[in-house]
């Protein structure tokens, strides 16, 4: 059985949740492969359960994923936020718990950006990059100003802001969320049970609307993370969810948005993954078995580094 433990890693201002997940095998030795797991802009490292689990399914793995900060049992660190902090905070968990290793990261939406950011600030660290529908800077639509896409995160700040009367009401907001349906399983309650502050009553999402805020204004074209690809030197696989946050098709990002990104970037391969959206990528079987599949690869593949395009 895959060993899951919890960590506590000292950063700006306190301390960094890490969960952990490690093959059988690997016991207290030193990992042969490091995949690092970053989850998007309102979740935890319970994001990623059934993808770390695939993966510790091959001996000697060891998957780190934190609650990065303003999140999860991070929440209490203080700001100021950004892609460059989390960059920093996850360095600080690599250095700790998996000192000389060289990761594969894999990051889902926000944590796509953060781990664009990581590689191209401590390129030393990441062996290559598997980015789950997220990573590559977004695009305001025609003549909306980056306040009102801030703005538009509404439904999310929303549920930041309300109070719930117990766990169970919790879990009855989520179930009623178009995303899952009826693939509201055991992984989705055990991610929506942590979500909670655990300092209730009040109850309410442990994911602070502040963290959230800043941290979305930095995702678009002409952000810090657009100034971040062309100092990239690995390998990138970009995942696709075909539907939205609300089950919408089309997705967060359009097919032809992503063949132009990868005109300017040849070290990018983007896949499809059909029967997703942008949740059930990580948190229903489908999903966390193409991005596991994916993240396997990277370890298999003797692909090197690919040079900035031109």
């Amino acid at each position: 059985m895959t060993g899951y433990r919890l960590h506590d890693v000292a950063v700006r201002g306190g301390t960094l949740r890490v969960g952990s997940w490690r093959s059988q095998s690997l016991a207290d030795g030193v990992p042969e492969r490091v995949v690092l797991a970053v989850h998007g802009i309102t979740a935890s490292h319970l994001a990623w359960p059934l993808v770390a689990r695939r993966l510790t399914e091959a001996p000697g793995t060891l998957v780190l994923a934190p609650d990065l900060r303003g999140r999860g049992r991070s929440s209490g660190l203080p700001g100021p936020w950004g892609m460059a902090q989390h960059a920093e905070d996850l360095a600080a968990v690599l250095d700790e718990l998996a000192p000389g290793s060289q990761a594969v990261v894999t990051g889902h939406s926000m944590g796509a950006f953060v781990a664009v950011t990581l590689a191209a600030r401590r390129p030393e660290l990441v062996a290559s990059l598997v980015l789950v529908d997220g990573g590559v800077p977004l695009v305001l639509p025609e003549g909306w100003t980056l306040q009102a896409a801030v703005a538009g995160l509404g439904p999310a700040a929303d549920r930041l802001s309300m109070t719930f009367a117990d766990r169970a009401a919790y879990r009855d907001f989520w179930r009623e969320h178009p995303a899952f349906g009826e693939g509201f399983s055991a992984t989705v309650r055990d991610y929506v049970d942590y979500d909670l502050d655990p300092d209730g009553p009040p109850w309410r999402s442990g994911c602070r609307v502040e963290a959230m805020t800043a941290d979305h204004a930095e995702l678009f074209a002409d952000g810090p993370v657009d100034l971040a690809w062309p100092r990239l030197r690995t390998a990138v696989t970009f995942l696709r969810a075909p539907r939205g946050l609300f089950d919408e098709p089309g997705g967060l990002y359009p097919r032809q948005g992503l063949e132009h990104w990868r005109s300017r970037y040849p070290q990018l391969a983007v896949r499809e993954v059909d029967g997703v959206n942008h949740y059930t990528v990580t948190l229903g079987e489908l999903g966390a078995a193409a991005v596991s599949d994916s993240v396997a690869e990277q370890f298999d593949s003797t692909r090197p580094g690919i040079p900035q395009a031109g």
